[in-house]
C-alpha cells in the first residue's frame, strides 16, 4: 500500500516534534536551533491552516504544515509552509506527496499562495518543490544567522489559481 495522506491530529504531534528535531538537527533546513517538543507544537493544529502527514503502515513518516504568513489582513490567504520527512525515508518521493496534500488541503481552505524560504544549499527540497510547481522567486541573503553563521534562503511561492478571486 502507497503511503497515504491525511490532516495531522494531535496524536500525531509526537511523530511531528521527532521527524521535525531530526530537520533541526541536521541544520539544512530550518533556523530553528532548540529541539520542539509534542506540547510546543501544539498550536499548530489551531492555526487554522492546514497540516498534514504522510503515513506509512501506521506510522507518520512526514509532514507539512502551513502558518499565518502575516497577521495583516490583506495577507489572510497567505499560508508559509516547511515539509520535513523522516531522515530514513527520504529520497523516496514522501514530499512530494505530503506537498501535494497540502496544496490539496490549502486549496479546501481558501489559500491563495503558499511560500517559504529554502536554504540555498538544500537542493533536494528546492528539485521537489520545483518539480510540483513552485517558482523561485530569488535569494534573501543574509537573512538570519545559524549556529553563528549568517545563511542565504531561496523564496519559493506557489499560486493556488483557483482562489484567485
Amino acid at each position: 500500500m502507497p503511503v497515504q495522506t491525511r490532516k495531522a491530529l494531535i496524536s500525531d504531534l509526537e511523530s511531528i516534534s521527532r521527524i521535525y528535531n531530526q530537520g533541526i538537527s541536521d541544520r539544512i533546513a530550518t533556523f530553528e536551533s532548540e529541539h520542539k517538543t509534542a506540547k510546543e507544537l501544539e498550536p499548530w493544529l489551531s492555526s487554522g491552516f492546514p497540516v498534514v502527514v504522510a503515513v506509512d503502515n501506521g506510522e507518520v513518516v512526514a509532514f507539512a504544515a502551513s502558518f499565518p504568513y502575516s497577521s495583516r489582513l490583506c495577507y489572510k490567504g497567505i499560508g508559509e509552509f516547511s515539509v520535513y520527512v523522516l531522515r530514513s525515508r527520504r529520497g523516496e518521493g514522501i514530499g512530494t506527496t505530503v506537498m501535494n496534500s497540502l496544496i490539496l488541503e490549502s486549496e479546501k481552505a481558501g489559500i491563495w499562495k503558499l511560500l517559504s524560504k529554502v536554504f540555498v544549499e538544500n537542493l533536494a527540497s528546492r528539485k521537489m518543490l520545483i518539480k510540483i510547481g513552485f517558482r523561485e522567486v530569488g535569494t534573501h541573503q543574509s537573512h538570519a544567522k545559524l549556529d553563528g553563521v549568517w545563511r542565504d534562503v531561496v523564496v519559493v511561492e506557489y499560486l493556488i489559481t483557483s482562489n484567485l478571486h
